[in-house]
């Protein structure tokens, strides 16, 4: 292994265009990861055909560099707009924008800014020394595992909106009703389609949230008078202080870890280890209640889990050649276009160019953060302007970015109607992290399912008894029951108080 590492440092010096490269495509993922819309995804695509110019190796680490810093600059505009430029910053915004409204603009950028690091490098790691046995130990994971991981997520509801119980499972709910739309992934039945031919593939995820959030608060921010307390001013990005890095150490660890994990299931990606790494933060918390008004571990843990989940999701890419996300699927159509074959041949056959691309990335960890600084500031200027302007321009904006993913009109609609649908929840004080949890693993909790019941023979003890499933389930289980039985003591606590101050008046 150290001979590979010599040979890729070697190739890397020798090439000294090869770290321009890599610093060209963190700008270039930052910028795209940034704007609503366009996501990581479109930044690969549009730079592979720029990679014929190359050799192989270069091409991908140009490629991968990209999904470095896209992968981060969603958080911008998630914590300073409440728009989450990418899906995998959905979950960031949650804490990431009330932290903002604060005046802790900068602080929220800095931990953001920090844990993606932190997590990017602990993916790269991971990759660099267990892409093999993980990738191995990811095909154990069948659909009864895939249905426990996501049970496993959306029992954080319980713990989510401290206010109210009823209200986090009606959110939850109304999610994984509104993720049913579309076609029945077992029988090809039509549900709540209406007859419309555009719903058959099921409500778009990047419309929805990009309504729920974006769209949602510039209808709030339109209906109500701005004071100054929500005026954002604050933006300078602060990196974490030793004292409050430490206070986020845990949540970095498991979050890390998780999205790593996640990130080598195939088909599985980086939102879906922001929300779970989030749900898990919510249920390991002293302080529930807290998460969605503006807390540090709200963001650390989002962010270290979708930037580790970078690393996580290149084992299965090149270990097994099953691409691990959405973006590293086009990645691969980048990888066949120059001849090479992801498998587990690649990491024997082409050494250079795989331990390359792993120290590659590690660099484009440590350059985001440079960059990732810089970017920041240049997005805060936009915060100068009056909201008048800046809120009709972020709505033509998501409209523009929402339109570009598939010219397609309807998901256009999709996005007005869930703003809409947004602006109604926060009336009403629902919490929209559960509303989120609930759509985004509901289609991976139903398919999930009924691929193993049918798997089964629908035996459920069968189905249920798998030894992953079966800690997962009993882990869901432990922790659904710990979330009420948390909720109900803060509320004898609550009352307690109450009692308490009366007599003494």
């Amino acid at each position: 292994m150290l001979e590979a590492y010599g040979s890729a440092l070697a190739y890397l010096f020798g090439n000294p265009s090869s770290f321009l490269l890599i610093i060209f495509s963190v700008i270039w993922g930052i910028a795209f990861g940034s704007v609503p819309g366009l996501t990581g995804i479109v930044g690969v695509a549009l730079l592979i055909p720029f990679t014929f110019v190359f050799d192989p190796t270069a091409g991908l680490l140009l490629l991968s560099g990209v999904y470095v810093g896209s992968t981060f600059g969603g958080s911008i505009s998630a914590i300073l707009f409440n728009t989450p430029g990418s899906p995998e910053a959905a979950c960031t915004a949650l804490d990431g924008y009330p932290m903002a409204k604060k005046g802790q603009a900068g602080k929220a950028l800095g931990i953001a800014l920090a844990s993606s690091a932190i997590g990017g490098i602990f993916g790269t790691i991971v990759l660099m020394l267990l892409a093999p046995p993980m990738a191995q130990f990811a095909l154990n994971f069948g659909p009864p595992e895939y249905f426990a991981l996501a049970v496993l997520g959306i029992t954080a509801i319980s713990a989510i909106g401290g206010g109210s119980v009823l209200k986090g499972l009606v959110a939850g709910l109304l999610g994984l009703g509104i993720a049913t739309v579309g076609l029945d992934p077992i029988t090809g039945t039509e549900r709540y389609t209406f007859g419309n031919l555009s719903l058959l593939t099921g409500i778009s995820f990047v419309p929805a949230i990009i309504g729920t959030f974006a769209l949602a608060e510039v209808l709030q921010r339109a209906g109500e008078r701005t004071s100054t307390a929500d005026v954002i001013t604050d933006v300078s990005t602060k990196l974490p202080s030793m004292k409050e890095f430490l206070a986020t150490r845990f949540t970095l660890l498991r979050s890390s870890s998780i999205g790593a994990f996640i990130g080598a299931l195939p088909g599985v990606g980086a939102t879906t280890a922001a929300f779970i790494s989030y749900s898990e933060a919510v249920r390991w918390s002293k302080r529930p209640q807290d998460f969605g008004t503006g807390v540090a571990e709200g963001i650390a843990a989002p962010e270290s889990a979708n930037n580790s989940a970078v690393g996580g999701s290149m084992i299965p890419l090149l270990a097994l050649g099953i691409p691990g996300s959405a973006t590293t699927a086009v990645m691969l159509g980048g990888l066949t276009i120059h001849g090479i074959i992801p498998g587990p041949l690649l990491m024997e056959t082409n050494t250079q160019l795989v331990y390359t691309v792993f120290i590659g990335m590690f660099v484009a960890n440590i350059l985001m953060l440079i960059f990732g600084i810089r970017a920041a500031r240049y997005f805060a200027l936009v915060l100068k302007a009056p909201y008048a302007l800046v809120g009709p321009a972020i709505v033509v904006l998501c409209m523009t970015g929402v339109y570009a993913l598939n010219s397609n009109i309807v998901d256009v609609g999709v996005m007005l109607a869930m703003g809409a649908f947004g602006f109604l929840l926060r009336k009403l004080q629902y919490p929209i992290a559960s509303f989120v949890i609930g759509l985004v693993l509901g289609p991976i909790a139903e398919r999930s399912l009924r691929q193993g019941l049918v798997i089964s023979d629908y035996d459920y003890w069968d189905f249920a008894s798998r030894p992953i499933t079966a800690v997962l389930l009993i882990g869901s289980l432990a922790s659904l029951i710990y979330g009420f039985y948390g909720q109900w003591k803060r509320h004898q606590i609550a009352q307690a108080a109450k009692l308490s101050r009366g007599q003494s008046g």
